[in-house]
């Protein structure tokens, strides 16, 4: 097996694809207006998978910049976020277990520059146009919608930021990062835990073709 890494100049263009994201997302933040300032709640214990090998990819680029003691902490954190939600996930709940990568005395994300794509997206209302042609809308966190009620005559009224041209973005990134064997691959559905504790992301042996 060999590990899948970016190239520079696909880390750099996962760097701007994700710059991309946070201008489009403050924009629509003040038009809402909504901001984190006194939320009571967190959204980094929120149950989120993603589903790439280039942002599996970036991730590690940042955890290799960590110091020794941090990356230990988040392993050890990363180990028991995958217990507890495999435990709640047995259970039929969804799990709701803070994110291994938040240091919680600090209250921020010990890699705020590589955090992946959910996690800078969660929260403004957004517009979707899935390959298939159909139109999907999400009415963003809980206290996004409490504020859309209260300023907007209806939710679809509220400014939305659209995720297609990003998503075709990532995805077409994806392809690049793969190459033309990247259906073969196992497809990605995993935690931010499940891909510190499994490692980098590695060419492991692809689906046989049928």
């Amino acid at each position: 097996m060999k590990e899948i890494v970016l190239p520079p100049e696909l880390s750099q263009e996962i760097s701007e694809i994700y710059q991309a994201m946070q201008e489009e997302y403050e924009l629509i933040a003040e038009k809402v207006p909504l901001t984190c300032s006194g939320c009571p709640d967190n959204c980094c214990d929120s149950y989120f998978q993603h589903h790439t090998y280039s942002e599996w990819a970036y991730l590690w680029e940042g955890l290799r910049q960590l110091d020794d003691e941090t990356l230990d902490r988040v392993t050890e954190q990363a180990k028991e976020y995958v217990q507890q939600s495999k435990a709640a996930l047995k259970a039929g709940k969804r799990p709701q277990i803070t994110c291994p990568l938040l240091n919680l005395e600090e209250g921020l994300c010990a890699l705020y520059q590589h955090r992946m794509l959910v996690c800078r997206m969660h929260g403004v209302p957004a517009t979707l146009i899935r390959p298939d042609g159909q139109h999907m809308r999400f009415p963003g966190c809980f206290r996004c919608q409490e504020i859309v009620e209260e300023n907007f005559p209806q939710e679809t009224d509220a400014p939305a930021m659209d995720r297609t041209l990003l998503f075709r973005r990532l995805a077409a990134l994806e392809s690049r990062l793969m190459g033309e064997r990247r259906h073969l691959y196992p497809r990605v559905k995993k935690t931010i835990a499940d891909m510190i504790v499994e490692g980098p992301p590695t060419t492991a042996t692809p689906h046989c073709e049928r």
